[in-house]
């Protein structure tokens, strides 16, 4: 993880905690080790945790696709919102066979936009849970109605919640909205330009209760705006003589024209364009101040195993099949140990050691039982993994979970890792344990080449480096 965190690590943590929250605590004892390891602060160890246990779950893989996804149904709103502009332009503006009037036309195309921006501004006033951005709410209802799978609403669930923390989810997506509705208003400027351009149109007015007088005030009005930039206005003479009962000169039209896109153009586009730069820096500025909030249930909890005050003995979770540990194999890296390396896991205190016949340049690690020794090993293996390792244990013993997830966390680091059982026929064992043995191991990831059945096969395989040969369910485990 960067030294400064993303809001990608925010999102992993909370749709972690999410799913632990519905699901229950996961088995993270390696995962915890690790983020105390490289972590510098209570926080920075609680993303690493995320980080590490969300690629073991998956849930970056999760967050990866409704991310695809939502890129999807983003595209798919631009490309509605472009035909949308532009249809509403070619219906406001007719076929041409007939003339047009200028304020219906106008109204036609700015209304909804209007009314849809007056709302946004109106919910800063109004304390609410909405975002006030009706094309923003309807994408994030899109991605959540996409996203399949037990955990897939974690993702956008959880990305609401990180958001909503420093009020950055109002803006992004208010940046949505604005985004789509400007893309809307330039296609239907556009598509202005090109009708007009194709087709001779009359302009008119309209009325049966307003007079002559209002229709020549609220043309000025409404064109004084776009007449600073550049955009023609109407004369009075102009205005009054475009009552539909006379015809005007082409002159005339070029001006109504001009007014039209003017004012599409000035009380249309420039005010979303202006407010989709505005929705684009707050939510740079609020994502940039977002943080992790330690006090939050699931996190809070962490803080006696990720930054203990002092080391205790003891369960570390319930026994429940969350808590079954998991092996990630890697692949061997160059700056692996090249010895290989030996070591007895939790055996009996009689077991002879070092095993005879052990062969020569392999290294005895020593049995491996209390729980400073598994920490000391854990901690060499982070700083130097080795390339190859046997670990031998006690066939005689039924595998409990704390046994079955040291095996995994110390395989996880090796580049190459294989079990040995040890133990004699007769004495409490029966072809049972080893079932138990290969039906625990394979649970946690571990597959049937790397268990060996006697420590003579599994030394030949830590000499040679050759693949190991399965254990058959009915075979017996001999010394």
């Amino acid at each position: 993880m960067p030294c400064a965190p993303t809001l990608a690590h925010y999102w992993l943590a909370e749709t972690l905690r999410l799913r632990e929250a519905l699901w229950g605590p996961l088995e993270d004892s390696g995962e915890v080790r690790r983020a105390r390891a490289q972590g510098q602060g209570f926080g920075q160890k609680v993303l690493l945790r995320a980080q590490f246990l969300g690629q073991r779950e998956k849930l970056d893989l999760l967050i990866a696709r409704w991310t695809r996804g939502a890129r999807l149904a983003l595209l798919g709103m631009l490309a509605a919102a472009i035909l949308a502009g532009a249809a509403t332009a070619v219906g406001a503006l007719g076929d041409g066979s007939r003339s047009v009037n200028v304020l219906l036309a106008l109204t036609a195309m700015l209304g909804l936009n209007a009314l849809a921006f007056l709302f946004w501004l109106l919910s800063f006033a109004v304390r609410s849970a909405g975002s006030g951005t009706w094309l923003g709410e309807l994408w994030l209802w899109l991605t959540r109605k996409l996203a399949r799978g037990p955990d897939a609403a974690l993702a956008p669930r959880a990305l609401v919640e990180v958001l909503s923390r420093n009020n950055a989810l109002r803006w992004i997506l208010g940046g949505i909205s604005h985004g789509l509705w400007a893309a809307a208003l330039l296609s239907m400027l556009l598509s202005l330009l090109a009708v007009l351009s194709a087709r001779r149109y009359g302009f008119n007015w309209e009325t049966t209760l307003l007079s002559a007088d209002t229709f020549v005030s609220l043309t000025a009005f409404l064109g004084w705006l776009p007449s600073l930039l550049g955009f023609a206005i109407p004369p009075e003479a102009v205005v009054r003589a475009s009552n539909g009962l006379q015809a005007l000169p082409e002159t005339a039209q070029a001006l109504w024209s001009s007014w039209l896109i003017g004012c599409v153009a000035t009380y249309g586009l420039l005010p979303r364009m202006l407010c989709l730069v505005l929705s684009l820096l707050m939510a740079r500025r609020n994502l940039a101040a977002i943080g992790l909030d330690e006090n939050l249930p699931g996190y809070a909890e962490l803080r006696g195993r990720l930054a203990p005050p002092s080391e205790k003995a003891g369960i570390d979770g319930p026994d429940t099949p969350g808590f079954q540990a998991h092996f990630r194999p890697r692949a061997p890296a160059p700056h692996d140990q090249t010895q290989p390396l030996l070591a007895g896991i939790e055996l009996a205190p009689d077991t002879p050691w070092p095993p005879a016949g052990l062969p020569a340049g392999v290294a005895d690690l020593g049995i491996i039982d209390s729980r400073l020794e598994r920490k000391n090993l854990l901690e060499r293996f982070q700083r130097q993994p080795p390339g190859q390792l046997l670990m031998v244990c006690d066939a005689q013993q039924t595998p409990d979970r704390g046994t079955i997830a040291l095996l995994a966390e110390l395989a996880g680091l090796a580049g190459q890792a294989h079990i040995a059982l040890h133990g004699q026929a007769g004495a409490g064992f029966s072809d049972a344990r080893a079932a138990a043995w290969q039906e625990r191991l394979a649970a946690a990831g571990f597959l049937p080449g790397q268990l060996h059945a006697g420590l003579a096969p599994a030394l030949a395989w830590l000499a040679a480096g050759q693949p190991a040969r399965p254990i058959a369910k009915d075979a017996h485990v001999q010394p």
